[in-house]
């Protein structure tokens, strides 16, 4: 598929998928390489389950500059069903502005497949690889705008530092997509905090035996209700949990649980 893309002022390649009047969803243009995947040992906050630290080649592939947000979801929640029902207004705290949460697995599976008929494009959910691929944007730092966070530049549980960070209150509560007006190389936004962001991968306990070819990690013996993979951290979490390594698992919807869609697609500059 070949689409024509725009440039920002940061020379990120990006595509605007018009779903409504007014409604579009932001596409990144996300180009293929290769990363080391995982944390090192002696990473701050970290984790056995992001080693062991792997190369991996990801091919290239767009990406939601930001989380789907409220106002994305109602309008994909209004389209003809295509598997299961999805409630139009499913998150606690509520704005067109914020992330959706409070969404399940089949929900957002749902979200995806009514979005690719209407588009005629294959939406989905990254693969773990492609998201912190995505997030690192070629830095090897523990956040893809340096060795630290601050409640300047994400959304997080800030009463708790990471390393020499400051601390503050907290907000409680997520914030609306891009406040931070902070975005990585490849020009995506929020990939650090706010909300934690489903992967299509099932959960693993390491990298072991994991795919080096930028696929999701699936287990076909899995049920529906198998522990997903998610990643980012969120509004409720301390910031070693924001690290573009880390990871975590999820079987439940939560408030502090959204998404951000991909597809992949040949690019004509």
């Amino acid at each position: 598929m070949t689409i024509a893309l725009q440039r920002t002022r940061k020379s990120a390649k990006y595509f605007a998928q018009e779903i409504a009047s007014g409604v579009t969803i932001d596409m990144v243009y996300v180009p293929g390489g290769e990363f080391l995947m995982g944390s090192p040992e002696y990473e701050e906050g970290r984790d056995e389950s992001e080693s062991p630290q792997h190369l991996v080649k990801v091919p290239a592939f767009l990406m939601g500059k930001y989380p789907v947000t409220q106002a994305q979801w109602r309008v994909v929640a209004g389209l003809p069903k295509e598997n299961w029902d999805i409630e139009s207004d499913p998150s606690r705290f509520k704005g067109d502005n914020l992330p959706v949460e409070l969404v399940s697995w089949l929900e957002v599976m749902e979200f995806c497949a009514r979005l690719s008929r209407k588009t005629e494009r294959d939406y989905r959910l990254p693969s773990e690889a492609e998201w912190e691929y995505a997030c690192r944007a070629g830095t090897t730092t523990l956040f893809h705008f340096g060795s630290t966070i601050s409640f300047e530049v994400a959304s997080y549980r800030a009463t708790s530092a990471y390393e020499q960070g400051s601390t503050r209150k907290n907000r409680e509560k997520p914030t609306p997509v891009g406040s931070f007006q902070v975005a990585n190389n490849f020009g995506l936004y929020d990939m650090h905090g706010n909300v934690w962001e489903l992967c299509q991968d099932h959960w693993h306990e390491s990298y072991e035996a994991s795919p080096i070819d930028g696929s999701a990690w699936i287990d076909p013996d899995a049920s529906e209700n198998a522990e997903k993979v998610v990643r980012g951290g969120s509004w409720m979490d301390d910031p070693q949990y924001c690290r573009s390594a880390s990871r975590f698992k999820i079987d439940i919807r939560k408030l502090n649980i959204g998404f951000r869609v991909v597809f992949s697609a040949k690019i004509l500059s």
